[in-house]
């Protein structure tokens, strides 16, 4: 079960990843969009690579 839900968040983050641009215009200003895309790609990379971490130890 922990498997499939740590699946799904590397699922998502990697979606955040490659739609960091339209997720930061619709929820974020505009004032600095691009220091926000680079976050959301940050976190969404990080997250994903802590969760393939966590499910190779599994």
């Amino acid at each position: 079960m922990i498997k499939i839900i740590l699946l799904i968040i590397i699922a998502i983050s990697v979606t955040a990843i490659f739609d960091a641009r339209r997720i930061a215009e619709k929820y974020f200003s505009t004032a600095d969009i691009n220091k926000q895309v680079l976050l959301l790609k940050i976190a969404g990379f990080l997250v994903a690579v802590i969760c393939a971490i966590i499910l190779s130890f599994l």
